[in-house]
């Protein structure tokens, strides 16, 4: 017999009776029934329920078990009587009459418990992330993970892609947030950098020859944490392409997307129809660049109402350059109950309030109410409705001024109406190509700077820049599900001159970019090929596949909101040996 099993604790059922077996696992619980102790023993694949009566040899020192001890067991599998079958496990037919236990590793007392749904503290569960694991749906989203890439491989693959490694200790690279550095041993005063992203080597891959390219790519990236990103570290799925254009890298990376969230969406709806919707009407019509489309709700200027109306705040408003009034619909959300809690939502996002009309039916026709419908007259007020397409029982909220210093309050607006009036489907998976990203932006002081990748082709090429950088777009596109970035990418800028220029505009000189991109540009003067191509991060796709609100619950080991590793103490002081030895000095904090 095995020296620890003979069987998983999900593999015994009715075709083993009368066999004698050996288990091994972790004790889930512990119920004592008159005498007879019953444990649940688990382990990666299951559940098996073995009990020890006062007749065993081994009931001693089965009395002697507590929850998350390791054991060992042997026994004898017995039929469970009709009624005491289990139909919610795999092993619900059968249980095991223990005659031998040993103990594989005790447990001291549990700081949180594996057994149960209780909530615990998120220093606690990643302190004792190891303990935190075992539970049932940690063990699933962690599986779940590893199936997904399973099946991201296998499909890439299946589309004649190959699979290459590319460094981990590289140079610094602007890829949008800080680098993690690290020191040179050999080279005093010099550092390294890990990789924000595989950017320069995999278009380097193409410049070789390669064609096709993906990886599971580990990305690390200093950056603020949030509910959806690792302070840290990532893992995305990343893949470049020769000789294509935006409509390739869309129809290859598609059904591979498509295909995993169909074969592990749990039933949910997957939409086929990805729509294309440019950047500049992303942030009218939702006021983010990741709209939720499951949410029916498009915002739109209605601005040629309000102009020289009777309502004087959005009417002098209007009378400033680049100003405008947005109008969020509420279908069925016509009460003035309702409009006065997104009142308050709005103010408790900063703003003074938002202005809202509603329709609602009077016997003898529908009116508008509402402070906005008072002030501008019936005939505005109507004109709005029709062009919303709202009637009785609907409203309308809103937002004036700068686009820029209203719209992602008014993009939180519509998800929260679309949640609290129904709107919203929570059985679907809604995606949606955002295309058509402005290349540059400036910034609170003026300066002009790339908005978004800075190796991507302008759209119109050299031509392109040599106008007003601000109306450059790029071929850029990021995928957007469900109000998440999945996927970023673009058509990359593989031209030397148009390089150059594109980084002047953004105030790079030639040698700077030389001296900061030189393999690659050197690499481009070469007879580099036309190519694109994405990122999805694998760590926001499962998380949206497992139904977390959090992305530390589909990662093994994370860090926490400061980016501390509360389990192996990181980041930690180096010792003095180890300073001398980079040459480096440690100033204190600043006080």
């Amino acid at each position: 017999m095995h020296a620890y099993r003979t069987h998983t604790c999900a593999a015994l059922t009715s075709d083993n009776v009368g066999d004698t077996v050996r288990l091994s696992g972790w004790v889930h619980r512990i119920r004592d029934h008159g005498g007879i102790l019953f444990i649940d023993l688990r382990d990666h694949y299951g559940m098996t329920q073995v009990l020890c009566d006062p007749d065993s040899a081994a009931f001693s020192e089965v009395e002697k078990l507590r929850s998350e001890w390791c054991i060992r067991i042997d026994g004898e599998v017995k039929a469970r009587a009709p009624e005491l079958v289990n139909p919610k496990l795999p092993t619900g037919e059968i249980e095991v009459f223990v005659r031998g236990v040993e103990v594989l590793g005790a447990s001291k007392e549990l700081p949180l418990q594996v057994f149960g749904d209780q909530e615990y503290p998120e220093e606690t569960r990643l302190k004792y992330r190891y303990l935190d694991l075992r539970r049932e749906q940690m063990q699933a989203n962690m599986t779940l993970r590893s199936d997904v890439v399973r099946s991201i491989r296998q499909r890439m693959w299946d589309q004649n892609f190959r699979e290459y490694q590319t460094p981990i200790i590289t140079a610094s690279s602007p890829e949008g947030a800080r680098d993690f550095l690290v020191p040179s041993r050999l080279h005093p005063g010099k550092f390294y950098a890990l990789p924000q992203a595989p950017q320069q080597f995999k278009q380097l891959l193409m410049v070789s020859g390669f064609d096709k390219y993906f990886q599971i790519a580990p990305c690390f990236r200093d950056e603020d944490p949030r509910a959806d990103r690792s302070p840290t570290d990532f893992y995305q799925l990343d893949m470049e392409m020769s000789f294509v254009e935006q409509q390739d890298v869309f129809d290859t990376i598609q059904p591979v997307m498509a295909g995993v969230f169909e074969e592990f969406g749990g039933g949910r709806k997957v939409d086929q129809e990805w729509p294309l919707i440019s950047y500049k009407d992303a942030a009218l019509w939702y006021g983010t660049d990741k709209p939720d489309l499951r949410n029916p709700i498009k915002m739109q200027d209605v601005s040629e109402h309000f102009k020289g109306s009777g309502f004087a705040i959005f009417a002098k408003l209007l009378e400033q350059e680049g100003t405008e009034i947005r109008a969020i619909p509420a279908p069925t959300g016509g009460s003035r109950k309702f409009c006065d809690r997104m009142n308050a939502f709005a103010q408790k996002e900063g703003l003074p309030g938002m202005g809202y009309i509603f329709w609602r039916d009077q016997g003898n026709g529908m009116e508008a109410a509402g402070p906005l419908a008072k002030n501008i007259g019936p005939e505005r007020t109507e004109a709005i409705r029709e062009q919303l397409g709202l009637g009785v029982g609907d409203a309308a909220f809103f937002l004036g001024g700068k686009p820029e210093a209203f719209e992602r309050v008014a993009g939180r607006a519509r998800v929260v109406i679309g949640e609290e009036l129904g709107l919203t489907e929570t059985d679907r998976f809604a995606f949606a190509w955002i295309v058509d990203f402005p290349m540059y932006e400036k910034d609170d002081e003026g300066r002009i700077d790339f908005s978004h990748n800075p190796f991507s082709m302008p759209q119109g090429g050299m031509e392109a820049l040599q106008g007003d950088p601000m109306k450059v777009l790029g071929y850029q596109y990021d995928l957007a599900c469900n109000g998440y970035e999945l996927i970023s990418g673009a058509i990359r800028n593989h031209k030397p001159e148009i390089m150059f220029k594109a980084f002047e505009l953004a105030g790079y000189g030639e040698d700077e970019v030389r001296k900061r991109f030189g393999g690659m540009v050197n690499a481009f003067q070469y007879g580099a090929p036309p190519h694109g191509g994405c990122a999805a991060g694998i760590d926001r796709m499962v998380m949206l596949l497992a139904d977390e609100a959090n992305i530390r619950e589909v990662i093994l080991f994370p860090m926490n909101q400061r980016a501390e590793d509360l389990m192996m103490d990181a980041p930690s002081e180096p010792s003095n040996e180890q300073l001398r030895e980079l040459r480096l000095r440690v100033l204190p904090p600043e006080s």
